[in-house]
């Protein structure tokens, strides 16, 4: 491995982590897109990918336990959210009645689809935060769309890495592509929405 150019692509992976990190509070922070430069700029260094990969995974749970712990402790911050967006309280309190009413194989499916989802990962948090569920059998999938996800962003940016000879040209690619992902994904759940409530 070559540790001098992996010391010096830190700084954007470091970047990247903080905002897959941060996006479960600020769902507008640009992750994936960070995500997939870090990929860009460690994806001719043997294992990194690799390594990008885990720690994103790992950075998107963590995530996740801080906003469903502070949703669960009823931080105010949350309440305060909730209250001045009457959208976003709408849609914690649709996907809190869609997991309550689910079995196991259908909650799995909820929680990882909506890791492709605009800001679905936050409605999805604040949901289980609020739910008198115990939220042990929602973190074990969780992690798994965690992984998912991260497996998904790391392998379109590694792949168009190697695809294309520019970094502009692979990094426009990838992002089209995720962007395209996510809103098939954001057009399927409201198309799912409106089936059920014909």
């Amino acid at each position: 491995m070559d540790i001098a150019a992996l010391l010096g692509s830190s700084w954007i992976c470091a970047v990247a982590l903080c905002a897959v990190l941060g996006d479960a509070f600020l769902p507008f922070l640009p992750s994936g897109t960070l995500v997939i430069l870090a990929v860009l700029k460690t994806s001719r260094i043997d294992g990194a990918p690799l390594m990008l990969a885990l720690a994103v995974a790992v950075a998107s749970f963590l995530g996740d336990l801080l906003l469903l712990g502070l949703a669960r402790r009823g931080a105010p911050s949350v309440h305060r959210r909730l209250e001045h967006r009457p959208q976003l309280a709408a849609s914690v309190e649709r996907v809190q009645r869609a997991l309550d009413n689910r079995t196991t194989g259908a909650t799995a499916a909820i929680v990882v689809i909506a890791r492709f989802v605009p800001a679905g990962r936050t409605v999805l948090d604040l949901a289980m935060g609020h739910s008198p569920a115990h939220p042990r059998r929602y973190l074990r999938w969780s992690a798994l769309a965690a992984l998912i996800w991260a497996s998904y962003i790391v392998t379109l940016g590694w792949l168009n890495s190697h695809w294309f000879d520019t970094a502009w040209l692979s990094l426009a690619v990838s992002c089209a592509a995720a962007t395209a992902i996510s809103s098939a994904s954001a057009r399927a759940v409201r198309r799912h929405r409106r089936l059920q409530a014909v």
